[in-house]
């Protein structure tokens, strides 16, 4: 009788199952047990004992939501979901602290580059180390700050155009201001150039031989005999303000820098029309450009004196250094790199100054536009010979030692 399940036949086969050419039926094949490996069913599915007592386990085959056989079975246990092989996908978190960190070191590698470009521009020429009986150090920082009609850098087309007149031998100044960084508020105090004062002995900043006081004369006399380090001392004699730091613009600088910043608005008080300056202005709101500008702060006929120019002059340069240091200007490289090199350009500093320093100089000026400080011209008493104008002693003695303490400048300017 044949023991073959149906279908199957009795016939001898080969061990390749192809059938066989002997007589005898092959004898039966004893079949070694094979014992499975413990299966552990995906996310803890039921199990159940699989009857050999040796503790081995198999999957109940009830599935928890699982779908198995997906693409890629493999090492991901065949089930659709699990993670390609290799790397981990970064998380979001991961992704966005790359991208911060990035930003962090282009911003970082850049404001370097910026740092060292714009110190290698700065023309550290003026020696305040030469500059003799000097006073005692007070609070805060004090810098003087000089507006000169240096023609450095202009053809002979934008002297015309600008109103400067030709070249000039020696250098004169338009504009000086005191600016005071205190504990308790900045302070920016306009010298008048025709104030009368005394101009004190003094070393040449070139020849180093030693001068005899010439007297007294107009402030802007000391600048033409010797330059910035004889307008220094004749500012700290007169005073009794220590200068810490110096920096001075001219002409050409000054209009570069403004049409850099694509202008500064200003509000004129009046019509003004001087041919000297080249001043030509309606009143009211309007935008200047550089040319305008700069005979707006140069106009000294029509204004009808230097005090009421120191005014214009002070009024202006705050409002220049209010629309600099703003964002649009400093985190926008195709504004900042034009207006600084405009400015570095012609900015001729003292040796000691850092960028750190001039940064500081221009949101001072920047916190006194804002109404954040105070502004006001020397204090004044009156004229003296040459239509020049004598300093009130008195309220400037006062006005320096408020300075010097660092205590809040409550003293008023002008008359």
């Amino acid at each position: 009788m044949n023991q073959w399940p149906d279908g199957w036949i009795d016939e001898p086969r080969d061990r390749y199952g192809r059938g066989s050419a002997a007589s005898e039926p092959e004898g039966a094949r004893a079949m070694p047990h094979v014992r499975r490996p413990p299966t552990v069913p995906p996310q803890g599915g039921p199990r159940y004992d699989d009857g050999y007592g040796d503790g081995s386990v198999h999957d109940s085959g009830y599935s928890q939501g699982q779908v198995y056989g997906g693409r890629g079975g493999g090492d991901r246990g065949g089930y659709v979901g699990a993670p390609e092989p290799g790397r981990p996908r970064a998380s979001a978190g991961t992704r966005f602290k790359r991208i911060l960190v990035t930003v962090v070191v282009v911003l970082l590698v850049w404001s370097v580059g910026t740092y060292f470009w714009a110190d290698s521009k700065l023309r550290r020429e003026v020696d305040l180390g030469i500059v003799q009986d000097r006073p005692e150090d007070g609070e805060g920082t004090t810098y003087l700050i000089v507006g000169s009609d240096s023609r450095e850098g202009l053809t002979e087309e934008e002297m015309k155009e600008l109103h400067t007149g030709g070249p000039t031998d020696g250098g004169r100044t338009d504009t000086m201001m005191i600016l005071h960084v205190g504990p308790e508020g900045n302070t920016l105090v306009s010298l008048p150039r025709d104030s009368y004062v005394t101009i004190p002995e003094f070393t040449g900043s070139e020849s180093g031989k030693e001068f005899a006081s010439p007297g007294q004369s107009k402030l802007n006399a000391s600048y033409s005999m010797d330059g910035p380090t004889l307008l220094t001392r004749t500012v700290e004699y007169n005073t009794g303000l220590k200068i810490d730091h110096y920096a001075e613009i001219g002409f050409g600088g000054f209009a570069k820098i403004v049409d850099a910043v694509g202008g500064v608005e200003m509000d004129i008080p009046r019509d003004i029309k001087d041919k000297n300056s080249g001043a030509d202005f309606k009143a009211g709101k309007q935008t200047l450009d550089g040319k305008q500008a700069l005979a707006f702060v140069r106009n000294r006929y029509e204004a009808g004196s230097d005090l009421e120019r120191t005014k214009n002059q002070q009024k202006f340069l705050s409002a220049l250094a209010s629309q600099t240091a703003t964002p649009s200007t400093v985190l926008n490289p195709f504004r900042l790199y034009p207006t600084m090199g405009a400015g570095l350009d012609t900015l001729k500093v003292d040796k000691d100054m850092s960028l750190f320093d001039l940064a500081e100089m221009f949101w001072a000026m920047k916190s006194v536009s804002g109404g954040e400080g105070k502004s006001l011209n020397m204090p004044l008493s009156g004229s003296a010979p040459g239509g020049s104008l004598r300093w009130d002693m008195a309220r400037v003695e006062q006005l320096v030692e408020q300075m010097n303490s660092g205590a809040k400048v409550t003293v008023e300017g002008g008359q």
